[in-house]
C-alpha cells in the first residue's frame, strides 16, 4: 500500500484542469490545511477533496470491500472515513467550504459533465 500514489491521480487532474479551463486559480495539496485538501481555492475561501471511492468507504459499487482479509479492511477503511469527517469538521471551524468529489461521479463520462458544472456553482 506504501506504493499507492495520494496525489496527482486521473481524477484530481480531470477536475485541475476543468477549473483552470473555467478561470480558477487555485494552490494544490496543501500541508498547512487538515487533510492536506487536494484542491484549495483561497479566493474563495473553498477546499476540494477528490475521493477514491475504495479508500474513503463509499456506498457505491467501487467503495465495496473486499472478501478477503474483512476486519483489516472495515479497520482500514473505517479509520480513513473518520479521519476524513474530522478533518472536514476543522475545515469547516477554521472558516473553508468544503466540497468532496467522489471518483465515481466523475469517472463515468455522462455524470462528469453533470458533476463539473454543479462544482461551479458550489464554489461561486
Amino acid at each position: 500500500m506504501s506504493h499507492i500514489s495520494g496525489k496527482e491521480t486521473k481524477p484530481e487532474i480531470m477536475v485541475r484542469k476543468f477549473l483552470f479551463v473555467n478561470g480558477f486559480r487555485f494552490r494544490k495539496n496543501v500541508k498547512d490545511l487538515p487533510g492536506k485538501p487536494d484542491i484549495v481555492l483561497p479566493k474563495y475561501k473553498t477546499v476540494i477533496f477528490i475521493h477514491g471511492c475504495f479508500w474513503h468507504g463509499h456506498t457505491c459499487k467501487r467503495g465495496a470491500l473486499p472478501e478477503t482479509n474483512i476486519d483489516f479492511w472495515k479497520t482500514k477503511i473505517g479509520g480513513n472515513t473518520e479521519r476524513d469527517k474530522k478533518n472536514i469538521t476543522e475545515l469547516q471551524n477554521q472558516g473553508w467550504k468544503v466540497i468532496v468529489i467522489w471518483q465515481c461521479e466523475i469517472r463515468n463520462v455522462e455524470l462528469q459533465n453533470e458533476r463539473l458544472s454543479k462544482l461551479l456553482l458550489e464554489i461561486k
